[in-house]
């Protein structure tokens, strides 16, 4: 199922803050580096898991010199950051079709509590995954819906889990959760 991880302003400006060094100063191997962040800027620790995400994300790269590390910005960044946001969207898209195909069965077997859990979770991910696709519309082609099928499998799943919903016992006590939770999702947060 897709990652529930969502970046605080202080994750994003501590990768901007670390970004920022590395491409002003090119030359500074990992230990001068650490010398320019830590700890006027944040703690060693930070600093690492900072710069283990940027790598991750492919937004810096590390190139060893002898036995000194130093960080380099990618070269065509958004290039690879759009292909990493197409392939977290479609890993994401097709794992959540097979999820409610399974849920068919499992779900009327479910508690209560389990029962709103794993439906407010599901609408949530395939909001997520549905926006996914529009930012890859909106790059590609923002004339064009590229991705018109996997918007319109998108709304027939979340259908589906809202006729799952309706057809179980449990329905009058799972739906205003679920209600609500599409509520705080959909609603205009400020």
């Amino acid at each position: 199922m897709m990652s529930q991880s969502k970046p605080n302003s202080e994750t994003l400006e501590r990768e901007r803050i670390v970004f920022e060094i590395i491409k002003t100063n090119p030359g500074l191997h990992h230990n001068a580096l650490l010398k320019q962040i830590v700890p006027q800027f944040m703690a060693k620790t930070t600093f690492e898991k900072t710069r283990d995400s940027l790598l991750e994300k492919e937004v810096i790269f590390a190139r060893m010199d002898g036995n000194m590390k130093f960080y380099i910005p990618t070269e065509d960044c958004d290039q690879k950051l759009w292909r990493r946001i197409e392939r977290n969207t479609t890993t994401s898209y097709h794992d959540l079709k097979l999820e409610i195909k399974r849920l068919d069965v499992d779900y009327f077997h479910k508690d209560i509590d389990e029962k709103i859990l794993v439906a407010n979770t599901l609408l949530q991910n395939l909001i997520r995954v549905d926006s996914g696709f529009t930012i890859l519309d909106s790059i590609k082609n923002p004339k064009k819906t590229l991705y018109r099928d996997e918007h319109l499998t998108i709304q027939q799943l979340i259908h589906q889990v809202f006729t799952m919903i309706s057809k179980d016992k449990d329905f009058e006590i799972v739906l205003p959760s679920i209600v609500s939770n599409v509520d705080l999702l959909t609603s205009n947060v400020s």
